[in-house]
């Protein structure tokens, strides 16, 4: 049961022709799977929290969907071995640790562990 107001559904551009690429790129780091509604629109469903950041100097200027894993080392190699830039290395915050990375198409991406 949806309830009003729950962050329901994350949408990423994926434009000039990367569409194929980041469908490619998600499937190699990170298994996902899709769903092709028509030539130009692929779903996923990978489930999703979400927070706000307030410090200035941490907030990212646009939103950033942030993955969990087990084993950072072993994603941010999947990462990388799929084509993913590493933007900033795995360091630690309150909570754990992360790393940001962008895609094919130039979608900044964090990843956070224990």
């Amino acid at each position: 049961m949806k309830l009003n107001g729950k962050l329901d559904y994350l949408e990423l551009p994926a434009t000039g022709g990367a569409l194929d690429s980041v469908k490619s790129f998600y499937s190699a780091a990170f298994s996902w799977s899709f769903t092709d509604y028509g030539p130009t629109y692929a779903a996923f469903a990978e489930g999703l929290d979400g927070g706000f950041q307030a410090d200035a100097g941490e907030a990212p200027a646009k939103p950033l969907p942030v993955l969990y894993s087990e084993s950072l080392e072993e994603t941010l190699d999947a990462v990388e071995s799929a084509g993913g830039i590493i933007v900033k290395p795995i360091f630690a915050f309150p909570g754990g640790r992360r790393f940001h990375f962008t895609d094919p198409a130039g979608n900044e991406l964090a990843v956070w562990g224990h």
